[in-house]
């Protein structure tokens, strides 16, 4: 008599939990057709219009999720709409210096400019910058409050580093030999001539003739917060040191065969301040 009753309870449970999505688990997008309810603990976030995520914490706002092509998605704290306008500014129209001016362009987003952020941890809302703010330094993910703006500009990723509009451009330094898995960002006063830089969707990605990799918006924080290019196998076999911003997770439960759902964690982000 035991056996049935606890086949109906396990079954009442299993039920339950296809209604929620896991912390880090899909729970929105154009088409999506799981659970937009996330575990307790979790809110669901819109990272772009095919793809939200359970993320720690409460939601800052109230957040419609997309679930077909008609459905349009909203979030209060996040204000990312489609591919970012492109901006004119050259390098021969644009003074090139090494150091800051002034106090930068300041903490509210100028136009055609975007934050550029991870969204999974341990680098959660940490913001693309200088190491040495507003120079020619590394790449580096740090505290909100020092965020840089940022553009790509003719397959170039810019940093705004005053309000006069010079830029600093990210150099990927060059791969020496097959055996190299992580490749160094860094900010110089000229454009690189090594690979080209274009946002997808809402991810920032980076390419280059020579170099195929599984994923060209993968990318590793390591010592320091110094951001690198990832040309090896993203979400698993990180490097001592590093931590990998591309993050994947398995949809369904132990009855179920595993579905690897892979997310994107370095996007841009064009609220009118850096939301930490």
């Amino acid at each position: 008599m035991l056996a049935p009753l606890t086949f109906v309870a396990l079954a009442i449970i299993g039920s339950v939990s296809a209604q929620t999505a896991a912390g880090y688990q899909q729970c929105g997008g154009v088409n999506f057709s799981g659970p937009t309810a996330c575990v307790s603990g979790y809110h669901c976030e819109k990272l772009n219009d095919y793809y939200s995520q359970c993320l720690p914490g409460s939601a800052s706002g109230t957040t419609s999720v997309a679930t077909s092509s008609s459905t349009t998605t909203t979030k209060a704290s996040s204000t990312t709409t489609g591919t970012p306008t492109t901006i004119t500014t050259s390098a021969g129209t644009t003074s090139a210096i090494a150091s800051a001016t002034g106090a930068g362009p300041g903490a509210t987003l100028l136009p055609n400019y975007y934050w550029i952020r991870a969204v999974v941890d341990p680098n959660f809302h940490k913001y693309l910058q200088s190491s040495t703010l507003r120079t020619a330094s590394d790449a580096v993910l740090e505290d909100a409050s020092t965020a840089g703006q940022f553009n790509i500009v003719n397959g170039q990723l810019v940093q705004l580093i005053d309000t006069a509009g010079t830029l600093l451009y990210a150099h990927v330094t060059p791969r020496t030999d097959t055996s190299v898995t992580k490749l160094l960002v860094t900010w110089g006063t000229t454009p690189d001539t090594y690979g080209t830089w274009a946002f997808s969707g809402d991810t920032t990605t980076w390419s280059t003739p020579g170099i195929t990799r599984q994923n060209n918006a993968a990318f590793l924080v390591c010592e320091e917060q110094r951001v690198y290019i990832n040309l090896g196998a993203y979400a698993y076999m990180t490097p001592a040191g590093c931590a990998d911003q591309t993050v994947s997770g398995c949809a369904g439960g132990p009855r179920w065969a595993a579905v690897v759902v892979v997310g994107v964690w370095i996007h841009y982000y064009n609220g009118a301040t850096a939301n930490v």
